[in-house]
């Protein structure tokens, strides 16, 4: 039998949700390429400010490093890129098909389900109160006619003079703050929850196989070394890998995370998409005072440059969000990186200007 002191939950009907931008493209496939927009476009940003050395006090790397160090070209880099990127698009489109049509109508009544459950719950406060000595349904009496919403939280949740018309009877109603209540579960802590969710699972995948491809010589050497070609990282190196480590890293991570988060399919627009970006700032190769993705957390482009180098290769695991298993298992770098830094700095300087003498003399005996 239905609970009388607990209000009706509303009727609602059910409609396809309309695409977050609609006529200029459905969320499918702004699911499917909208993390790659964002990708390139961040990419090039930095690739601007590389080119044109806007802003060199920041650079982790000097140019001479680039181009002396690293061991992979730029067209190679770009290629394998986009290979992956196809690979996560061809993905990322039968996840969003093994989705139901995301609908829209039901919010209300989801609202009211969470306001019922706060209603109930408050039925455990006069017992929880008579555990530490205080009557309850005497300070409920004493505070109904100041705080008549306090005084019924205190009585268990009993409102008699919260009612509501429903079809030409009365019925009762939810106090305004379990409604405020449902709402910011409903709305924001469930989808932050599944966010937060996400992430750590992520990180967890990422850092547990990224480490696991550097203890195993064979996946080293035949999957995660491509990656590490590039002693010094760029933007849009970020997804330079091997087609089976990006897969498996990236893709299946990120796939993975989506699905036992529960997240909604628009949700996971945001979550790919900033995951992406995330991945192309670590990459970047500046450590802006201003770019808020490096200040989320500590895990940012300076931290994750650590592991590329050669000294450092072997720390520094945890991508792309926490720091926390690096943290916790003792694989975070210690120690002042200064000195190394020069050192690599002064080595490439001295390897650019001899290959700029032999290139000269070359120019001059032909």
């Amino acid at each position: 039998m239905a609970d009388s002191s607990i209000p009706p939950l509303p009727d609602y009907s059910t409609t396809p949700m309309p695409d977050l931008f609609p006529g200029v493209i459905s969320d499918f496939w702004l699911a499917v390429v909208g993390p790659h927009v964002a990708y390139w476009l961040i990419s090039m940003i930095f690739h601007l400010i590389d080119v044109y050395d806007l802003f060199p006090q920041y650079r982790l790397h000097t140019p001479e490093e680039i181009s002396q160090r690293n061991l992979a070209s730029r067209f190679e880099v770009a290629r394998d890129v986009v290979i992956e990127q196809v690979i996560q698009m061809a993905t990322a489109a039968v996840l969003s098909l093994t989705e139901p049509a995301q609908m829209t109508g039901m919010e209300n009544y989801e609202v009211a389900v969470w306001a019922t459950r706060i209603r109930v719950a408050q039925r455990a406060l006069p017992t929880m109160l008579g555990m530490v000595g205080l009557n309850a349904a005497a300070i409920s009496k004493n505070m109904a006619a100041s705080h008549p919403l306090l005084a019924g939280a205190l009585a268990g949740g009993h409102y008699p003079f919260l009612t509501t018309g429903l079809n030409a009877a009365s019925v009762p109603a939810f106090a305004t703050w379990e409604l405020l209540m449902a709402k910011a579960i409903y709305w924001l802590l469930i989808p932050a929850f599944q966010f937060w969710l996400a992430i750590a699972f992520l990180d967890s995948w990422q850092y547990f196989w990224h480490r696991a491809m550097h203890v195993n010589k064979w996946m080293y050497t035949h999957w995660h070394a491509r990656h590490h070609r590039l002693y010094v990282p760029y933007a849009y190196g970020a997804l330079y890998n091997h087609p089976v480590e990006g897969f498996v890293l990236d893709t299946a991570g990120a796939g993975l995370a989506y699905k036992l988060s529960f997240m909604s399919p628009r949700m996971s627009i945001f979550f790919y998409t900033f995951s992406t970006m995330k991945t192309v700032d670590d990459h970047c190769g500046y450590a802006l005072p201003w770019d808020p993705l490096q200040h989320i957390t500590s895990n940012n482009a300076a931290y994750h440059d650590i592991h590329h180098q050669s000294w450092g290769i072997k720390t520094n695991f945890s991508q792309p969000f926490f720091t926390v298993w690096d943290r916790w298992l003792g694989t975070m770098w210690q120690g002042d990186t200064t000195v190394k830094y020069e050192r690599t700095r002064q080595n490439a300087k001295v390897k650019s200007e001899k290959k700029a003498v032999q290139e000269a003399v070359k120019t001059t005996s032909s």
